[in-house]
């Protein structure tokens, strides 16, 4: 497919890289040119604006990181709407609000062109290895259409409903269940810590009960205050966190242990944590607990 691809942090460079692998023909814009320049080596087109790069696309790929950044490159004089063909497609991968996502859909809608919402599951190491669990929702005539890019960058597609929000939704839920699982993970282990209870021995025996990589993984890197690089930022998981309760609040489903997030969430940004990785939210709960290296490195 003829593809255009907006948006290249860690995560959606790996996906275009997967996309150029696959044998698609994928033009880029990043605001950022030298995140750009690495993809041309790999065959990629590099364009001045995500106009340009979306002129003679069969589909564009958005990767941005907020609703500002998605509404912006989407809707600007310079952006995607702007240069689509009609009846080309829109998927946008990033996590945004249903609010953003609806009206991304009518924007499309206004000029002939089609809109999906696709966002993904994964850490950018899935990413590169093409890893990614895809959740998508729109028509379904153009989620086949757009198969071949899903199975590009990922595992598994699911599909959402034929509505693009309700992909957002599904976005933000399970965010939120990492979330939970993040702070939950920090709870006990202030706890055990406190008990003179290694932090592995914890770890090992809730990896053999839940058998799942996601534990092992996360449970590993706070077990071993791992918080940086950051593999998702944690001032994106605050954000997407908002995105889960906004979503509640739209669909009148009250979400307490969400608002409970939002807070630590809060407290570990005002300690200076937004750029260590969203696992370092477990240092909320050692900070209330009085251990001692509980300070951000």
């Amino acid at each position: 497919m003829q593809l255009a691809f907006l948006g290249l942090g860690n995560m959606g460079s790996a996906m275009a890289r997967n996309l150029l692998r696959a044998g698609h023909h994928v033009t880029v814009y990043n605001r950022s040119l030298h995140k750009a320049e690495a993809l041309r080596e790999q065959g990629a087109r590099l364009a001045a604006s995500a106009a340009e790069a979306c002129r003679g696309a069969e589909a564009a790929v958005s990767m941005l990181a907020d609703d500002h950044a998605a509404s912006a490159t989407a809707l600007g004089d310079d952006g995607i709407a702007a240069g689509l063909p009609a009846g080309a497609i829109h998927i946008s991968s990033s996590s945004i609000s249903t609010a953003c996502s609806r009206e991304l859909a009518a924007a499309h809608r206004a000029k002939g062109q089609h809109y999906l919402a696709a966002p993904v599951f994964g850490r950018p190491d899935a990413a590169e290895a093409a890893k990614l669990l895809v959740v998508a929702a729109g028509a379904p005539e153009l989620i086949e259409r757009c198969r071949p890019v899903f199975e590009a960058i990922g595992r598994q597609t699911i599909v959402a409903g034929d509505q693009p929000w309700q992909a957002n939704t599904v976005k933000a839920c399970g965010n939120f269940m990492l979330a939970s699982m993040l702070e939950t993970f920090g709870e006990a282990y202030a706890t055990v810590r406190k008990a003179g209870i290694p932090p592995q021995v914890f770890l090992d025996a809730m990896s053999a009960t839940f058998g799942s990589p996601v534990y092992d993984g996360y449970g590993r890197a706070i077990a071993e205050g791992k918080f940086e690089p950051a593999g998702f930022a944690l001032k994106l998981g605050a954000k997407d966190v908002r995105l889960a309760l906004a979503a509640a609040e739209e669909c009148g489903s009250p979400m307490p242990i969400a608002s409970l997030l939002r807070d630590q969430f809060l407290s570990a940004l005002a300690h200076g944590q937004g750029d260590m990785d969203w696992s370092s939210v477990a240092l909320v709960a050692a900070r209330a607990a009085g251990l001692p290296d509980s300070k951000p490195a």
